[in-house]
């Protein structure tokens, strides 16, 4: 088997993911490709081609706004240019990830999330009860000149007593094990754009 040449972004990804389970990197994605991203979205949202995420999956999912409130579209291969690139920095890191840690990765599964102004996502985890494939989340921000007072902040549960808070800045990717970590999005004044992803492991 071929042995990948590691970048040092993925390779302090991988030392945060083994040491705490979570890790943070404010300027992941290269700024073209960010704004490339950011525009697709909202191109995408003005066509009416996201839609309501809804809570559970199967025949128990249901749309319910007390609980997540953002609109998507699941992302797939030759869509655009943009996602593309996305989807192979995304395949790169799944198989940084497996050739370190061993965790069974097999595909890359994300979809682009509009929360408009006031929509949230109460606190959750990733992991389904009934289907353990989901591994790792990765979520990018689209947000170019994203202020604190803009709010929106994804905020981790690290334990009881702390929190961490990551800000929707544009490049920014924050990568945690989907079982491990709950977390929640909080309200924004303005849109905020990300893609939302796991990195699944065979069913």
């Amino acid at each position: 088997m071929n042995t990948l040449a590691i970048s040092p972004i993925c390779a302090r990804i991988v030392d945060d993911l083994a040491t705490q389970g979570w890790s943070q990197h404010d300027f992941f994605m290269p700024e073209d490709l960010t704004t490339q991203l950011a525009k697709e979205c909202r191109q995408r949202a003005k066509r009416g081609q996201l839609e309501l995420a809804g809570v559970g999956r199967g025949v128990a999912k249901v749309v319910h706004s007390g609980i997540r409130g953002d609109q998507i579209q699941w992302l797939e291969e030759g869509q655009n240019t943009s996602v593309d690139g996305y989807l192979a920095l995304m395949e790169q890191l799944r198989r940084v990830i497996n050739q370190t840690l061993f965790l069974g990765l097999e595909d890359f599964e994300g979809h682009f999330a509009l929360y408009p102004p006031g929509a949230f996502y109460k606190k959750h985890l990733d992991r389904f009860r009934d289907d353990d494939r989901r591994v790792v989340t990765c979520v990018a921000y689209l947000n170019e000149h994203w202020l604190p007072e803009h709010g929106g902040a994804l905020r981790m549960y690290l334990d009881e007593q702390q929190t961490h808070d990551v800000m929707p800045l544009a490049g920014t990717l924050v990568v945690f094990m989907s079982e491990q970590w709950p977390h929640e999005v909080l309200p924004a004044s303005r849109d905020r754009l990300s893609i939302t992803g796991w990195l699944r492991r065979r069913a």
